[in-house]
């Protein structure tokens, strides 16, 4: 699967959870430059199943998504979240919380938008190693 058809995948997923009401667009406050860089440093965001990404506290970012790893860059621009994983992965966000809940928002993506949850960074049993036998 290509980068660009797992973007459109978690993008469908997340416009049928809004279709469908289970996302309360009403409960999200945009946040601030200066609170999305507090709120991501050294944190993970993930929708529990398909994708992860690790923002470190010094702009790095760690996607796994779909089985594929890929590494890139985050910076805090104009109040949004900016990332950089390539080409078709990369872009501004406006970012939205509602207690650990995330959603991304892009002007001019006909109110699209990426919901996923912050945990500490690592904290998920997919960065647990297997005990050895």
């Amino acid at each position: 699967m290509t980068n660009a058809a797992v973007i459109m995948t978690g993008l469908i997923i997340s416009w049928l959870f809004a279709a469908s009401g289970v996302v309360r667009a009403e409960s999200f406050r945009r946040i601030s430059g200066t609170q999305i860089q507090a709120r991501f440093s050294g944190m993970d965001m993930t929708d529990d199943v398909h994708w992860r990404d690790s923002f470190g506290r010094d702009g790095t970012l760690i996607s796994q998504s779909m089985g594929k790893r890929r590494s890139g860059k985050w910076r805090v621009e104009n109040n949004q979240l900016c990332i950089e994983l390539g080409q078709e992965s990369s872009g501004c966000y406006e970012v939205w919380l509602a207690g650990t809940r995330v959603e991304f928002r892009r002007e001019g993506y006909d109110g699209s938008s990426l919901e996923g949850r912050l945990e500490k960074l690592g904290s998920s049993n997919q960065t647990a190693k297997e005990p050895r036998q």
